[in-house]
């Protein structure tokens, strides 16, 4: 079984349908007014929680139990959570694992929840979080209102590769190593990002007293990028890479990943990127709101997504300093309160981004206070590269093992 999918070697004879291997899939619990928690509060885990092959607990969310909601939501150890939507389509399909500490909790309608008798359940998450399932997800998601979603049906004929539970555990404890190695230089790198946010923090504890603050589209343009869809053909139209959501992460850019798209040649001006410009998200989980990054130029004429807003400096504001700004504790609570909350979805728009107020000190006062914060940032930068390389060798690793080959990384 491979259907359009790019498998690995033997695994397109060696897949079945995920059906053939789990319980029936099972969504969670729908809220609603009457799920107000009041006598009897218990947790339950929403898709913030489910992040791509691990759980977040810094945040669990309560709700009225009800009668019989024990046997049918309640998740124990070894069950498989699987993201329903998201306004990201790199981001719906993730899937994660119930350990102990989430045992007894309840899960929401917006996840899926698979329970396997004969597979490890660590394989399964490493599986369905796989670029091989990513690219199933692509191909038949459906969108409406900047949201993404799967469905049951689609999850259970997902491709499985049917593998012992001997050469699962294997593949496994190969990922597991190089894991071990990315945890150790994430440790380092959460130690840096806390002292870059006490500089970054320092510099704006003092806003009102110390500046004139202006609104953002006084001192920069803002700008929407190319929406993607019905594409032209023929001359005058020109392929070229653009960079989306899933690509502008908090306070750096990751093109590990870079799509394509074409567009006309008169509209490249308006959609091309240059050296120095800030870009902001417009969508994603509220807490996520305006995540931004500035553009380093590493990729020859690439274009931006409309849903990723292009913020161009004037001569009065360093884009560093900017992004500092948008990315602190008073830029996210601005964009906090003007953006948009739906069930699952929360977004901002290019009014919204053009109106921030934002402090404006003079251009050498902004970059002096910059300095600290870019030397921590070099020490990051290098950190980043490093995890990248160590991806790229994890997949490597786990791909020669799910085509049958042998590592002697493993060994």
């Amino acid at each position: 079984m491979g259907g359009d999918l790019s498998l690995p070697g033997r695994l397109v004879e060696l897949c079945v349908p995920l059906k053939e291997v789990i319980e029936p899939v099972s969504a969670g619990i729908t809220l609603g007014s009457h799920r107000v928690p009041n006598r009897h509060a218990i947790g339950y885990l929403r898709v913030a929680n489910v992040r791509k092959g691990w759980i977040d607990s810094s945040d669990i969310a309560v709700l009225e139990e009800q009668r019989n909601d024990r046997p049918r939501y309640e998740l124990v150890r070894g069950d498989v959570l699987v993201v329903e939507g998201h306004a990201d389509p790199e981001q719906i399909g993730r899937a994660a694992i119930v350990l102990d500490e989430h045992s007894g909790l309840l899960y929401q309608n917006h996840l899926f929840r698979l329970r396997f008798a004969e597979v490890v359940p660590e394989f399964a998450v490493l599986w369905l979080n796989s670029q091989y399932v990513r690219s199933y997800w692509v191909t038949r998601c459906a969108t409406s209102s900047g949201l993404y979603t799967i469905n049951s049906k689609l999850l259970e004929e997902v491709p499985f590769p049917a593998l012992s539970r001997d050469e699962q555990r294997r593949i496994v404890a190969a990922h597991a190593v190089v894991e071990w190695r990315i945890s150790a230089l994430e440790r380092v790198r959460v130690k840096l990002k806390a002292a870059e946010a006490a500089l970054s923090a320092e510099v704006f504890a003092k806003v009102d007293s110390l500046w004139p603050t202006t609104r953002l589209e006084d001192i920069a343009t803002v700008a929407a990028g190319v929406t993607l869809g019905s594409e032209p053909v023929g001359d005058g139209t020109l392929e070229l890479p653009y960079l989306r959501v899933a690509n502008v992460l908090d306070g750096r850019i990751d093109t590990a990943d870079v799509k394509k798209v074409r567009i006309l040649r008169s509209q490249y001006e308006r959609f091309a990127l240059r050296k120095g410009d800030l870009l902001l998200t417009e969508g994603g989980d509220l807490d996520k709101l305006g995540r931004g990054a500035v553009w380093d130029g590493r990729i020859d004429q690439c274009l931006h997504q409309n849903h990723v807003f292009r913020v161009r400096c004037g001569e009065e504001m360093s884009p560093d300093f900017l992004v500092l700004y948008t990315s602190s504790d008073a830029g996210r609570a601005y964009f906090q309160r003007v953006g948009k909350q739906t069930t699952n979805l929360a977004s901002i728009n290019s009014t919204q981004v053009k109106q921030m107020p934002v402090p404006l000190p003079p251009l050498t006062e902004q970059e002096n206070l910059l300095g600290p914060i870019r030397s921590v940032r070099s020490r990051l930068a290098v950190l980043d590269r490093q995890v990248s390389k160590l991806r790229v060798v994890q997949q490597g690793v786990v791909e020669d093992l799910l085509s049958g080959g042998g590592t002697s990384f493993v060994a």
